[in-house]
């Protein structure tokens, strides 16, 4: 049996998602060898096609298109939610943006929609999805624009949200925001990329009938331990979608792919 490499992210979405599939609880012609990193890494590490499969910022994919193919199973589009830029104070989307402002990486679905939203962009500072919060609580940044659990948490932090960019492109679009999604290597043959996506498929659906099962999984991999945050979490980005992209999923990530944000 082939083993294949599943690049996917710690947060409660993913580890909800694929658990059946990595613990083997659907069927498939192949196992998994889970590679958890963040997103920014595994868009990073998709530079060199490390990885036979991979979670992508639909931000960095379309740099990929020779070497990976977008799968219809396993994204994460938002529906009424989206990358937050928050600060210590209410000020504009523009103020925020002059900067200094956190981001989690430049190659992120989420900086994508800043400098669609946001064009004259100040200074940039790149960290890690999870430092983002102390850095503008400590006054080391203006502003940040946060994804992931970081939505759930950044009140306690003192801090308030300047807007969400996820509702900002469904009010202009009216469409969903693609957030991510599952690419499986291009020299991986249509037999193996075919019984990938049905695999990827039965684990969402696995995931939504038994929502339970994953929850040792979920916990021990999330960067916040809290049960609320995490069932919040994979209620906003594992839906519909996730099982299949459907013709306004597909809608959504051409859109964004053809977006032409100015360049700062």
């Amino acid at each position: 049996m082939d083993k294949l490499r599943f690049g996917f992210s710690p947060c409660p979405n993913d580890t909800f998602a694929f658990h059946a599939l990595v613990h083997g609880l659907v069927e498939a012609p192949f196992e998994v060898e889970p590679v958890l990193l963040d997103i920014e890494e595994l868009n990073r590490r998709a530079q060199v096609g490390e990885l036979e499969l991979t979670k992508l910022s639909f931000g960095a994919f379309a740099g990929f298109g020779d070497r990976y193919r977008l799968l219809r199973s396993g994204a994460a589009l938002g529906f009424g939610c989206g990358p937050l830029v928050v600060a210590r104070e209410r000020i504009g989307l523009e103020e925020a943006a002059a900067g200094p402002i956190a981001v989690p990486g430049l190659q992120t679905t989420a900086f994508l929609l800043l400098r669609r939203f946001a064009p004259a962009l100040g200074e940039v500072l790149e960290l890690r999805y999870d430092h983002i919060l102390g850095a503008v609580e400590k006054g080391e940044v203006r502003a940040g624009l946060i994804i992931h659990e970081s939505r759930f948490t950044y009140a306690e932090h003192g801090l308030v949200r300047v807007c969400d960019l996820g509702e900002l492109w469904e009010e202009q679009t009216g469409l969903p925001v693609p957030l991510a999604g599952i690419c499986a290597r291009s020299d991986l043959d249509a037999k193996t990329r075919s019984a990938v996506e049905r695999a990827i498929h039965l684990s969402v659906e696995y995931a939504f009938a038994h929502p339970e099962a994953s929850d040792e999984y979920v916990r021990a991999n999330a960067q916040e331990l809290s049960a609320e945050v995490c069932r919040a979490h994979i209620g906003l980005y594992v839906n519909e979608a996730s099982i299949d992209l459907g013709e306004r999923g597909m809608r959504a990530i051409e859109s964004i792919l053809h977006a032409s944000p100015t360049s700062r």
